[in-house]
């Protein structure tokens, strides 16, 4: 797709301190990857060359990486280079605000003050709305959609963002934002990206869910902040259908997948034609066949990680097998290795923490004490301390960056001293 050029219109241009927002906005929870530190090396020069490139127009995406996660499934994942998540930022810095002031209360994903918790609850509570706190019938439909990262249609999503930017977005740089928005949308990681990891991490990764085999102008990369956001974007003319066009009241989104809370049964059932109709006409999408759960309240229904049944919540089993299956791995790799590095060790506690981040909402301190009781192995306890309510692990004192930082100080500051007091280097300073 190419872009229509706004013709004898003046772009406008992006300001020097937009683009230093957007790079300390950026730098928050990146900052210890190479792309951050080679990029900071310099960072001043760096972010006036990256304002003039886009306020000439001639910037570009550049390289990303490309690798696999496990974990809460398997996926697959770009990471933009940092240069391009400056720009991811700035985009967003400009447009958010009026998001949400198109935005549903119930879409629970990647916004300020919601989150899965929130989401829980308001499902949580629907349900006891709708059944009149449990004494009359109501039935809930969950359903999500089909691949649905790689399956967004970038013409349409891009089609919608430049309507609204050009209607909502009312700064002198809304022809050069909406440029930027078509370079994201419509950067092809798949073919400009280094590999991390190997090919066989791959292996059993279904092709619909890879960009390495989408359809053209199809998918967004999973990875990007752009993606997240747009991908809200995308689904909230999906979300004013429901609530709005089909008149349902107790309705909450979390990605892509979603729960409807009705009275009448075949109210439900009638509905799910409509909502595939809407998906497939109006953004290319599909609504996935073999995930349509329609039950009594009084069944239960999992939706983002917990089971939310008649005055409680509980979490799922598939988390604790997770979260079991992590400690496990955890394990086996520190068994093998005999000096794990710092970057090793943050990043199982933040594993670690973030499966226990979700369960401390629940009543489950016996099943966090008895998973965390798995943390047997020497080697861990050596580095890791757990809360005496089992709600988080953290590094032992000695083993923190700063405590190591200004361990490493000393000593070189102890070696110089020690140095300095050599004989023989006096001698020669002494000219003797």
């Amino acid at each position: 797709m190419q872009l229509e050029l706004f013709d004898k219109l003046d772009y406008g241009s992006v300001e020097l301190e937009e683009v230093f927002r957007a790079y300390y906005d950026c730098r928050k929870n990146k900052r210890r990857t190479i792309n951050a530190l080679a990029f900071e090396a310099d960072f001043e020069d760096n972010l006036i060359e990256l304002w003039k490139d886009i306020n000439s127009r001639a910037y570009s995406p550049g390289k990303s990486i490309a690798f696999i996660v496990t974990e809460p499934v398997q996926r697959e994942v770009f990471a933009a280079d940092f240069r391009d998540r400056i720009v991811h930022h700035l985009i967003i810095n400009k447009l958010n605000h009026l998001f949400e002031q198109q935005f549903i209360v119930d879409s629970y994903s990647c916004r300020e003050g919601k989150g899965t918790q929130f989401g829980i609850k308001r499902i949580a509570e629907f349900v006891r709305q709708c059944s009149v706190n449990y004494t009359q019938d109501c039935y809930i439909l969950k359903m999500d959609i089909q691949s649905f990262f790689m399956s967004i249609d970038k013409k349409i999503l891009f089609h919608k963002l430049r309507e609204f930017v050009l209607a909502q977005y009312l700064e002198q740089d809304k022809f050069l934002l909406v440029e930027l928005i078509y370079k994201v949308i419509f950067n092809n990681p798949e073919n400009n990206c280094f590999i991390k990891g190997k090919k066989s991490d791959w292996h059993g990764l279904p092709k619909s869910k890879s960009l390495f085999f989408v359809p053209k102008d199809k998918g967004l990369p999973i990875g990007n902040l752009t993606s997240q956001i747009f991908a809200n974007f995308y689904l909230n003319f999906f979300d004013k259908f429901v609530t709005e066009v089909c008149g349902v009241k107790y309705y909450g989104r979390y990605v892509d997948d979603f729960v409807i809370i009705h009275q009448d049964k075949k109210f439900l059932i009638a509905l799910i034609e409509k909502l595939k109709k809407f998906m497939k006409t109006e953004l290319n999408l599909t609504l996935h066949p073999k995930k349509i759960y329609l039950q009594h309240y009084s069944k239960g229904v999992k939706f983002i990680g917990a089971v939310i049944k008649p005055n409680r919540e509980y979490i799922g089993n598939r988390t604790k097998g997770k979260f079991y299956a992590k400690i496990m791995q955890l394990n086996k790799e520190i068994e093998h290795n005999s000096k794990p590095t710092a970057e090793f060790i943050g990043q199982a506690v933040a594993s670690i923490n973030s499966y226990l981040g979700f369960m401390v909402h629940y009543k489950t301190f016996k099943i966090r004490n008895r998973l965390l009781r798995q943390l047997l192995d020497e080697k861990w306890l050596k580095y890791l301390k757990i809360d005496e309510h089992c709600r988080k692990v953290s590094l032992k004192t000695a083993y923190t960056p700063k405590v190591k930082a200004i361990s490493k100080l000393k000593h070189k500051k102890k070696r110089r001293k020690k140095f300095m007091k050599s004989p023989k280097l006096v001698d020669s300073l002494m000219g003797g």
